[in-house]
């Protein structure tokens, strides 16, 4: 199988520089394959980035190099790494961006991206992701070793992503992200949920508001109604009918969720 190397950024699409990045690639690995995960990562916004790739990753072939770039640090002292973890390859700025990546699996090794021969030949300090990222991506997928690439890393910068919090009588999380329909996806996973909920029904409430029920997929809410379900990636969401729900309830990044039992 072709080499497969997945973006994963806050550029947006309206530069040039996912197009240059992808063309520094191909001129080091002609036979690769790119995916783009989502180039609509907020301005900055490491922990937005960290919890879309985690819930991207393990749906790539094994094998997959991930290239991933929110990196309002650039041109600091920050490290680049490169790092492998299960069956994937990771390349990111060393700030974050695999928090959520590495609560699931322990990396088999890392090392940071010191080898000049891996990079271009001059590194911008404002676009290290054309000429120091895509670059070591492109040379991993084209055979190198990570060993190749720089020095070991002993430890991971990690961001502090909150988690939910299960106690005999309530259930406590956050809202960590809204996605681009305005469903108001939380920390509470459905493992959670039902060891909480299953020896009664339960009431979520939400800021100053309580949602009416819990339903299996968006077609079951009706008009002008707010329900919880679970989403793609397994963990509770607030969503309305054809409508934001965080537009509705007013409610952004950090809102406390609560569920009772009733």
């Amino acid at each position: 199988m072709r080499p497969v190397i997945a973006l994963l950024s806050d550029f947006g699409s309206r530069d040039h520089y996912v197009g240059t990045m992808k063309g520094v690639m191909l001129g080091i690995c002609p036979d690769v394959t790119f995916i783009d995960i989502t180039h609509d990562i907020a301005p900055h916004d490491v922990l937005d980035g960290a919890i879309e790739l985690a819930a991207a990753y393990r749906f790539f072939p094994a094998g997959t190099i991930f290239l991933a770039v929110v990196d309002p640090g650039v041109g600091s002292g920050r490290r680049g790494v490169a790092a492998e973890i299960g069956d994937y390859r990771f390349v990111c700025p060393d700030n974050g961006l695999l928090s959520a990546v590495l609560r699931e699996a322990t990396p088999k090794k890392v090392v940071e991206l010191t080898e000049r021969r891996y990079a271009r030949p001059t590194v911008s300090r404002t676009f290290e992701g054309r000429d120091r990222f895509a670059p070591a991506a492109a040379w991993i997928a084209k055979g190198i070793q990570l060993p190749a690439l720089g020095r070991n890393v002993p430890e991971l910068h990690r961001l502090d992503i909150p988690q939910a919090e299960l106690t005999d009588d309530e259930l406590r999380g956050a809202v960590l992200r809204t996605d681009r329909f305005g469903n108001l996806v939380t920390n509470i996973d459905r493992k959670t949920f039902e060891k909480f909920a299953k020896t009664a029904g339960v009431q979520v409430a939400a800021g100053e508001a309580t949602v009416g029920r819990l339903v299996a997929t968006y077609a079951d809410i009706r008009p002008g109604e707010i329900c919880g379900l679970f989403g793609s990636t397994d963990h509770l969401e607030l969503a309305a009918n054809a409508g934001s729900a965080a537009d509705i309830l007013g409610l952004t990044r950090g809102a406390g969720i609560q569920v009772t039992r009733t």
